[in-house]
């Protein structure tokens, strides 16, 4: 495996929308199957700061996995999910929020950002994301063989 760059994502992910199970979308797939990624960052926060703003959390997953309820929302035995990310409301932002990376993650297709808050105004919530991947150049069987298992991995509800 040769790192070949660093790629990053960022943007804006609506909790309506995860919870309704769309999450958002980060197309990675180049229709080959000898380049890959591997998440070394991600970090979620608030997109309002006021006296109501609420915590945040967020996970990503290689595929839309559709676990939205809050009891499953972040699940460790989940082959799917690989990264997981919270931040508080007022001090995370400036503190760098938590985060939990597993490393042995690998994305040969695309993946999927998923958020929740505990905001109680019943109002949409809007939660930023930033995700930092690596770039690598695989062998076109590591590739398919990835491509397989991560198909193969049943969801967790």
């Amino acid at each position: 495996m040769k790192k070949i760059g660093t790629y990053t994502a960022r943007g804006v992910v609506n909790e309506a929308e995860t919870e309704a199970g769309n999450p958002q979308l980060v197309p990675l797939f180049d229709g080959r199957f000898d380049t890959a990624y591997r998440v070394v960052d991600f970090v979620v926060w608030g997109t309002t700061y006021t006296s109501s703003a609420a915590d945040v959390i967020g996970k990503l997953s290689k595929n839309p996995d559709g676990v939205t309820s809050q009891a499953n929302f972040m699940r460790a035995d989940d082959d799917n999910q690989i990264a997981w990310s919270g931040a508080d409301a007022f001090s995370d932002m400036w503190n760098g929020s938590n985060r939990i990376i597993d490393p042995d993650n690998l994305i040969v297709e695309d993946l999927y950002v998923y958020a929740r808050s505990n905001d109680a105004s019943g109002s949409t919530t809007l939660v930023n994301y930033m995700i930092t991947m690596e770039k690598y150049d695989i062998s076109e069987a590591r590739g398919a063989l990835t491509m397989a298992r991560d198909r193969a991995q049943g969801d967790i509800l």
